[in-house]
């Protein structure tokens, strides 16, 4: 699999980090601590199988001509998965330029296989992970740690592709 991720400005990398840790302090499992050299909050605008090298050229080219693009995060939600347990993540308000961007990049990627119908026009939500799977009291707790989670104006400043299998990140739009 593949993806097309927007990575954040320095100022809300440093914010969603210190969000990851206060929960993981806390006894939530938060991605605070991913190994992965390559981990840091991102926002995925897609996922499918595979990405001709032209198609992720042109996204890279997409990306790179509305990069920096101001966003605000706002709010807590909360995914399930195939069991009780659920993701906690931050929202990103989804403005005009963020809904055209992600339209455009789905328009270029129309012919990739396997295209992960979760981060479809239409049906994807815009998020920035905040914990792993976790069990209905974990995801109790998380709440009760964050509180009254602030809204944050920020900006995702670059872009790049993880390749699942390779388990590399590609940068786009340099």
């Amino acid at each position: 699999m593949r993806t097309i991720e927007l990575t954040c400005d320095p100022a809300s990398d440093r914010a969603v980090r210190t969000v990851w840790r206060q929960l993981a302090d806390g006894g939530v499992d938060s991605l605070a601590d991913n190994p992965h050299p390559g981990h840091r909050p991102h926002l995925t605008l897609a996922v499918c199988g595979a990405i001709a090298p032209d198609r992720l050229a042109a996204v890279g080219e997409l990306l790179a001509g509305v990069l920096p693009l101001e966003v605000r995060l706002s709010g807590l939600l909360s995914f399930g998965a195939r069991s009780r347990r659920r993701v906690l993540a931050w929202g990103v308000v989804p403005g005009p330029a963020l809904i055209e961007l992600h339209r455009e990049v789905w328009r270029l990627l129309a012919d990739a296989p396997e295209p992960n119908p979760l981060y479809l026009p239409g049906r994807w939500m815009p998020h920035l992970g905040l914990t792993r799977r976790v069990e209905p009291d974990g995801l109790a707790l998380a709440h009760r740690l964050l509180g009254r989670h602030p809204d944050l104006a920020g900006a995702f400043d670059a872009a790049r592709s993880f390749d699942t299998e390779s388990q590399l990140t590609d940068p786009l739009g340099i």
